[in-house]
């Protein structure tokens, strides 16, 4: 049997000065929404380069995101054995 699900994933980039931050938001197949936040500081006597910023920011509010989802999956599958699962921080 095979099943195709897609994701949606929407980030969005605040720049203020040497600072970024992100906000990832992951919207489930059935609707659930999954949320994870990132931030990026530049040391002043780096260049201003933006896309560095955004994409350090962008991936640690993924990481965020994936991180919940991790802790989702976990709490379900201790819900639907009703034993201890193993963590799953991989």
């Amino acid at each position: 049997m095979q099943t195709l699900v897609g994701w949606h994933v929407e980030m969005e980039f605040l720049e203020e000065g040497d600072k970024t931050r992100a906000a990832a938001m992951l919207r489930l197949a059935d609707g659930t929404e999954v949320r994870g936040h990132g931030h990026a500081s530049r040391h002043p006597s780096d260049p201003a380069q933006l896309r560095v910023g955004e994409e350090i920011a962008g991936a640690r509010a993924l990481m965020d995101v994936a991180q919940t989802l991790l802790k989702k999956a976990h709490d379900e599958i201790e819900e639907t054995t009703g034993r201890s699962a193993h963590p799953l921080n991989r």
